[in-house]
């Protein structure tokens, strides 16, 4: 199967476990609830998967808290909403990312290392571990797909400054 062609989740599936990947290895793998899939967009809602806190500086994701997460079959990066365990918005967690598969009830998800932070009120925007993005070497292994996530991280980037990642996952 292509990453591109739908393979929309079976009629009344409700649970699938997500599987972020990064240089061939399973970073986390945790369970999800499908909300939504439309056979372009996969829309899953879990709780904070890792164990205990991380503080980024700008935000700090701890066990509570909740991440609606948007994957795409035809994008190259994945939008996550995060609310606080009191429901209150934190912001939105980008990771630039081939796009996604949906088989056999596992949501599988290549991370590219950019990432990009947007704040809840949309005055915060970070473009993150481009540093990490240029030591990866994709750009000598696959120039396409290290094309497609600078593209992506630009898109979103863009997306957020004019119109904010809402109308996005609209």
């Amino acid at each position: 199967m292509s990453a591109l062609s739908p393979d929309p989740a079976p009629a009344g599936a409700r649970e699938v476990v997500v599987a972020l990947t990064k240089a061939g290895r399973t970073k986390i793998r945790y369970p999800a609830e499908l909300v939504r899939d439309d056979g372009v967009r996969v829309t899953v809602r879990a709780a904070w998967a890792a164990p205990g806190v991380r503080d980024f500086g700008f935000v700090r994701f701890e066990p509570g808290d909740v991440f609606t997460e948007h994957y795409w079959r035809d994008r190259w990066f994945a939008v996550k909403e995060v609310q606080g365990g009191d429901g209150v918005l934190k912001g939105w967690y980008c990771d630039i990312a081939r796009p996604a598969v949906l088989a056999g009830g596992v949501l599988t998800v290549e991370d590219l290392d950019l990432d990009l932070w947007v704040s809840a009120d949309g005055a915060s925007v970070l473009r993150l571990d481009e540093d990490e993005f240029a030591d990866s070497g994709l750009a000598g292994r696959d120039p396409a797909a290290a094309g497609a996530a600078v593209a992506a991280l630009d898109e979103l980037d863009r997306l957020a400054r004019a119109e904010g990642l809402a109308a996005l996952l609209a």
